[in-house]
């Protein structure tokens, strides 16, 4: 098998290898078959591969059930390939499933199967997913945005029927992505207001600009275009990055020469290198020349520092704009007149403190201050440093409150939060696009003086959270207005900690770090699938209610009073030994199942794990001395057995608690030790044993059936609807057997004997030794 998997795996490669250099000659533009015209290609492109270590896939319930891989894309890169390879092992009766597998640019993919609901005031985009068989396939994506990217892969949902380990096939699909990428060694470097000449052929071009902060605009523009000697400009401009799952990929396609061929770029992204390929859109022999010319709009931000702000008071006017603006301006044109080197204002920004509370927990803060001053003439900005690798795990909440009196019906606050730059265009429009990123839009009104907003699984960059005022009826009445707004800005693990009804959990891929919510109602610990569920345990949708809980709970508890009667009719045939075996499994079981709720309706007097594992060897045990006792052991021998068999149930119990024959192997020997007696008082007597027909008629073949249903109902039956009261029917099931298959006392032994045991007057004791007198 391992040979054999792995020899797939070298001939997966070796086709994703052949498939990459053809990608290579035809990006190149040459037929594959010319590997003399593939010379030039391989100078200006080089190819590498990346591999991580393969991972089995898991039935999806919760988000830790999906695997993530984490790759890191190398700058530069204009084709990327993802070979995904799948293997199955565990025999021929297991079967193809269908694997889902998700790509996501900058943070692991939010993902959705149980088609569940998201907390109020989430924004989710939609995935982008593919589904395959266990075969392999590969995903292509042109020019890369480089840094982190996930893949993401699990089993369809969890089936709802319980399924007893050993009883079922175990079947294991195995996942291992690859990461094959053609990077470019030969890149000009265009450079602002400097026009840089270039000549295709059958071989595109690449360009990259670095784009620097507080950039308000880039415009792109391609002059004196000529197709061999002639006007024409048959040119493909592919500006920006691809990302998943939304790909802001800009084209800019240039025929006729006579119009102006450029690109107007808002708010490209900040304090990065930007991509631009360049194609020819003639013929592979024709040659077309012309100049790429770059222009970047700057301005430079007036940056607040705490000398700058507003004293804390409570009877703070509103028209506050002239204690923030710059001396040397003045109040007047803060965004139209004054300008700082090549650029005006364009933004007020407000330094921000980023405090580090614990993994994946950040708190942000405006400098000095809670709340922040918004106004009309140009954005107030606070930028989010989330850059740093592993704050891509958690949940971004936003959270803003305007001042009661400061916002007006004719006022409104418009807040956009941009990754890689902050939307600056309030003046024009209200969408929060930028060159490369849509915004999440959220407005403060008199009517709405509080707005939400989060974002799970953000991206690894800077976020930018930018506010205005905005007067739509009457723009005048703006200028002399502003609004204080506070902010509460966190990067939490998991929203509200999952709630009352999840549990927020801590998922690890080698060394990046992310976090999930582990429903109370999902399978991860418990039998029970259905209840609350959803990316923080919100949804309530096949939630039980309290009553339903309660009722639960009490037919899953109250039912181990069935083991009243095995435990009174052992101690009154003298096995006492054997009753104290099924009150430790009554005990325990009923509490057992009183903490293993999900919902309010939950009593744990022990932790789980402790209960859980008090109540399968109190299962296990029960059985194994009831069939013990039936044998009609010696009491020497038969109390040894039963010492030895908790030992092995113990140490069973430990290595698989929810193996089926960990269980059964034992009971299957008690049960040969139970037959061979049986047989060997037959032959001895010369007749049936047990002799009597009410002995077979009565108890042992209405205990034999009762256990035969019980482990019916227990392997094949139960499901996650039913489980309540289904495993409610195998608690009284398995006690009522024990009651019937108990054997009788002996024939010397009187009823409720121990009690007669037990002496409770006053005994005169005669010493012997007294009655030795010494002679002297």
């Amino acid at each position: 098998m391992g040979r054999a998997g792995t020899g797939t795996r070298g001939a997966a490669v070796a086709v994703a290898v052949a498939g990459l250099l053809l990608l290579l000659l035809l990006l190149a533009g040459a037929p594959p078959a010319a590997a003399g015209d593939g010379k030039k290609s391989d100078v200006r492109l080089v190819s590498e591969q990346f591999s991580q270590s393969p991972q089995k896939l898991s039935f999806y319930s919760w988000y830790g059930s999906a695997r993530l891989f984490h790759f890191r894309v190398p700058p530069d890169t204009v084709l990327l390939r993802w070979l995904l390879q799948v293997s199955r092992g565990g025999g021929p009766a297991c079967t193809d499933v269908e694997i889902t597998v998700y790509f996501r640019y900058g943070a692991p993919p939010v993902i959705n199967p149980l088609d569940t609901s998201f907390p109020a005031n989430t924004s989710v985009q939609p995935s982008f997913l593919i589904k395959m068989l266990q075969s392999n396939a590969s995903v292509n994506i042109s020019h890369p945005a480089p840094g982190d990217w996930f893949v993401a892969a699990h089993l369809p949902p969890s089936s709802q029927k319980i399924e007893v380990k050993g009883f079922v096939p175990t079947c294991a699909y195995i996942f291992q992505p690859d990461m094959l990428v053609l990077r470019a060694v030969e890149v000009f470097i265009l450079e602002p207001d400097v026009p840089l000449p270039q000549t295709l052929l059958s071989h595109p071009s690449y360009l990259k600009i670095f784009i620097p902060e507080n950039t308000r605009e880039l415009r792109l523009e391609l002059q004196g275009c000529a197709t061999n000697g002639s006007l024409g400009c048959p040119v493909r401009l592919t500006v920006g990055s691809a990302t998943l799952p939304r790909n802001f990929q800009k084209v800019l396609t240039c025929v006729s020469p006579s119009w102006a061929c450029h690109l107007l770029l808002p708010s490209p992204p900040w304090d990065r290198w930007l991509q631009v390929t360049a194609r020819s859109l003639a013929g592979p022999h024709v040659s077309v020349a012309f100049r790429a010319v770059a222009a970047l709009t700057a301005c430079r931000p007036w940056t607040l520092n705490s000398q700058h702000l507003l004293p804390s008071g409570t009877n703070q006017s509103c028209n506050a704009s002239a204690g923030l603006l710059p001396p040397s301006p003045g109040s007047r044109g803060l965004g139209r007149s004054s300008r700082l080197g090549s650029g005006p204002f364009c933004l007020m920004s407000y330094p921000v403190l980023r405090e580090d509370m614990d993994v994946v927990s950040v708190r942000f803060r405006p400098v000095d201050r809670v709340s922040m001053l918004v106004q009309s003439a140009v954005p107030s900005v606070l930028r989010l440093h989330l850059n740093t690798g592993m704050d891509s795990g958690g949940s971004l909440t936003v959270s803003l409150q305007a001042n009661q009196t400061a916002v007006t019906n004719n006022t409104l606050v418009v807040v956009c939060v941009n990754a890689a730059s902050p939307f600056l265009s309030f003046n024009t429009s209200l969408n929060c696009t930028t060159a490369f990123f849509q915004g999440y839009p959220l407005s403060l009104s008199a009517s709405s003086r509080q707005a939400d907003l989060v974002i799970p699984y953000p991206e690894t960059d800077n976020w930018y959270l930018s506010l205005q005022l905005v007067c739509p009826e009457s723009p005048e009445e703006c200028e002399q207005t502003s609004v204080l707004v506070e902010t509460a800005l966190y990067l939490v693990p998991c929203l509200n900690d999952c709630g009352p009804y999840g549990q927020c959990l801590l998922l690890r891929r080698h060394s990046y770090l992310y976090a999930g919510c582990s429903c109370k109602a999902a399978p991860l610990a418990s039998h029970w699938p259905t209840g609350w569920r959803g990316w923080s345990c919100t949804d309530n949708s096949t939630a039980q209610t309290v009553a339903q809980q309660r009722v639960a709970t009490l037919l899953l508890t109250l039912s181990n009073l069935m083991f009243l009667a095995p435990i009174a009719i052992s101690v009154h045939r003298l096995l006492l030994v054997e009753a104290s075996v099924y009150a430790y499994t009554m005990f325990f079981s009923t509490f057992y199942h009183a903490c293993d709720q999900p919902g309010e309706a939950v009593l744990c007097i022990l932790s789980y794990d402790t209960l859980q594992y008090c109540d399968f060897l109190g299962s296990g045990v029960s059985i194994w001395v009831t069939i013990l006792c039936m044998a009609r052991l010696k009491a020497a021998l038969k109390h040894v057995l039963f010492l030895l068999g908790t030992l092995v149930f113990a140490m069973s119990l430990q290595l698989d608690r929810r193996g089926a024959w960990n269980m059964m192997g034992p009971c299957l020997f008690a049960f040969v030790v139970m037959v061979t007696m049986w047989v060997y008082r037959c032959g001895h007597r010369r007749q049936c044993y047990p002799t009597s027909w009410q002995r077979w008629g009565f108890f042992l073949l209405p205990g034999i059936s009762m256990a035969a249903v019980a482990v019916a109902i227990y392997t094949s039956m139960m499901t996650s609807d039913n489980y309540y009261y289904t495993h409610s029917i195998w608690h009284m099931l398995l006690a009522g057997s024990a009651a019937f298959l108990l054997p009788p006392r002996e024939e010397h032994t009187e009823p409720w004997a121990c009690s007669q045991k037990l002496t409770c007057r006053y005994q005169i004791c005669k010493s012997h030794r007294e009655e030795l007198y010494a002679v002297t």
